[in-house]
C-alpha cells in the first residue's frame, strides 16, 4: 500500500458535508482519499507540506481539442464560420499524421496538468485508427485522467460534415476501446457526434445509438453560430431527431442558440451542457448558454475548446464565464431602471462548474470533483503566500480571481504526484519538445497559411 499525507493546508473540499478546513490534512492510500481532518498520521506515508497552500479538487475540462496544441497561436483573430471551418476543419486537420496527434495531445495534456486540470474530455478527429491510437498514447504518457472522444475523421470535411450520411467508424472505435482504453483506470470513451446540425437525421440517430450501445458518453456539437438555421431556416427544431434520446449520458457542447424550452428539456432529461465562453464570444457562436441552463435548474460546465486559439488554463474559463453571465444579469436589472445590489452566480458556483459539475457531465461524480473520502485523489495545491495571492481571506475567491497557473505548486492524479514545486515531473516535456515544435511548423507550412 502506498500512502501520501498532505499536511496542514487550507482544504477546500467542495463537499457540502465536509466544507472547508483550515490547517487540515488529507490522507491518501493507493490513490484513494481515505480521510480528511486535523492531526492525521500514517506510517510509511510520503508527507507533502501544504502550509500556505490551498488544497482543492483538480479542475475538469469538459470540452477541449488537445491535438490542436502544436498549432496554438493561429486562431486568435478567426471566426467559427469563416476561417476556423475553412482552415482548421477543411485543411489543417486533414494534414495530421499519427505522430502529430500524439505530439499535440501530449503537450496539450501536459499543459492541462501544469495548469491544475486533472481530467479532460479530449474531442478528437482521428483520420485513421492509428491516429486514434497515438492520441490515446499521448493521454497515457502524460498521465492525465481523460475521456477520449472519437469524433469524425478530419481528412475529408465534405464527407464528414455538413449534411453527412456517413456514420462514425464503428469498427475502429470498438478496436481502439478494446485495445487501448478498456483496461486503463484513467481513461474512458466518448463518441464525438455531429448531431442533426451537421449530418442527416438517420446518421445522427445511429451515431447516438452506437454511443449508447458502447456504454460511452455522447458529446455533440450543437446550436453554435447560425449554421443550423442556415440549413433549416425557420424549421430549425433544436435537438430535432435526437430529442427522445437525451439523457445523463449526453453532453451538449455550446448550445448557444437553443431555445429556453430546448434547454429545459435537456436539463430535465439529465443531459449536460459544456460552455466554452472565451472561444464562443470571439468566434461568433453566440451568447454562452450559461443563463438558460441556470434558469432551467441545471448547471453548465466549463471547457477551453480550441487550443489553436487560447491556452488551456481553466482559470480563465471560470472567470470569463462567470463575469459574462453577471454582466447579462446586471444589464437586465439596469434596463429595468434599478440598481444592481447583488450578484447571483458566485465564485463558488463557477469553481464547482470547473470541478464537480464537470465530473457529473463526464459520468465521474462518484470518482472525482470533490475532496471526499472514497473518491480518487485528484488534487491541486495552490500557493496562497505569493505576493499576488496573499493575504487569502477567502480561499475560493483567491482561486478564482487572484491566482494563475504560476501558483499551481503541486498536482496529483489518482494519488500520483505529477507536478511538484511548480514543475512537471514528466521527462517527456524536454524529450519531445523539439519534435512538438517541428510538428506544428510542418502543419502550418503544408496548410499554406500566411500568418
Amino acid at each position: 500500500m502506498t500512502r501520501t499525507l498532505i499536511r496542514n493546508g487550507t482544504i477546500v473540499t467542495l463537499d457540502p458535508d465536509i466544507g472547508q478546513l483550515d490547517g487540515a490534512d488529507v490522507l491518501i492510500e493507493d490513490g484513494e482519499i481515505v480521510e480528511i481532518g486535523h492531526g492525521l498520521t500514517a506510517s510509511n506515508a510520503e508527507v507533502i507540506d501544504a502550509e500556505n497552500h490551498i488544497v482543492l479538487p483538480g479542475f475538469v475540462d469538459s470540452h477541449i481539442h488537445l491535438a490542436q496544441t502544436q498549432v496554438r497561436g493561429i486562431a486568435g483573430d478567426w471566426s467559427l464560420m469563416g476561417e476556423y471551418f475553412e482552415h482548421m476543419l477543411g485543411n489543417i486537420t486533414g494534414l495530421y499524421r499519427p505522430e502529430d496527434m500524439y505530439l499535440g495531445g501530449l503537450f496539450g495534456a501536459l499543459e492541462k496538468l501544469h495548469t491544475g486540470t486533472t481530467t479532460a474530455l479530449d474531442w478528437s478527429y482521428p483520420n485513421t485508427l492509428e491516429h486514434g491510437e497515438r492520441a490515446v498514447d499521448a493521454l497515457k504518457d502524460a498521465g492525465l485522467r481523460a475521456v477520449y472522444t472519437y469524433g469524425p475523421p478530419g481528412d475529408d470535411a465534405a464527407t464528414w460534415w455538413y449534411e453527412s450520411d456517413v456514420g462514425l467508424p464503428e469498427g475502429n472505435i470498438r478496436e481502439l476501446y478494446d485495445e487501448k482504453i478498456r483496461d486503463d483506470d484513467l481513461l474512458s470513451l466518448a463518441l464525438g457526434l455531429r448531431g442533426p446540425d451537421f449530418c442527416t437525421d438517420g446518421t445522427a440517430r445511429s451515431d447516438m445509438e452506437l454511443a449508447r450501445d458502447l456504454g460511452a458518453l455522447a458529446t455533440v456539437h450543437m446550436g453554435a453560430a447560425l449554421w443550423p438555421s442556415s440549413i433549416y431556416g425557420e424549421d430549425y427544431q433544436g435537438f430535432g431527431c435526437i430529442r427522445d434520446l437525451l439523457g445523463p449520458d449526453v453532453n451538449i457542447a455550446h448550445g448557444n442558440h437553443f431555445s429556453q424550452e430546448d434547454v429545459q428539456r435537456a436539463v430535465d432529461a439529465g443531459a449536460s451542457f459544456s460552455s466554452t465562453p472565451e472561444v464562443e464570444m470571439q468566434m461568433g457562436h453566440g451568447i454562452p448558454v450559461t443563463g438558460k441552463v441556470l434558469e432551467a435548474g441545471g448547471r453548465p460546465t466549463w471547457g477551453v475548446d480550441v487550443c489553436s486559439n487560447i491556452n488551456g488554463d481553466m482559470g480563465s474559463q471560470m472567470r470569463v464565464g462567470m463575469q459574462v453571465q453577471r454582466m447579462f444579469e446586471n444589464q437586465e436589472i439596469l434596463e429595468g431602471h434599478e440598481e444592481v445590489t447583488e450578484v447571483s452566480i458566485t465564485c463558488r458556483d463557477t469553481l464547482e462548474m470547473a470541478t464537480i459539475e464537470g465530473a457529473k457531465a463526464l459520468g465521474m461524480e462518484d470518482e472525482i470533483g470533490t475532496l471526499t473520502p472514497g473518491k480518487r485523489a485528484d488534487v491541486v495545491m495552490l500557493r496562497e503566500d505569493d505576493f499576488l495571492t496573499a493575504p487569502s481571506h477567502d480561499p475560493i475567491q483567491t482561486v478564482v480571481f487572484q491566482s494563475d497557473a504560476s501558483h499551481i505548486d503541486t498536482v496529483l492524479v489518482d494519488g500520483e504526484v505529477v507536478k511538484r514545486d511548480g514543475e512537471l515531473l514528466n521527462n517527456l516535456v524536454d524529450e519531445e519538445f523539439d519534435r512538438f515544435v517541428r510538428s506544428g511548423r510542418r502543419l502550418i507550412d503544408e496548410a499554406g497559411l500566411e500568418l
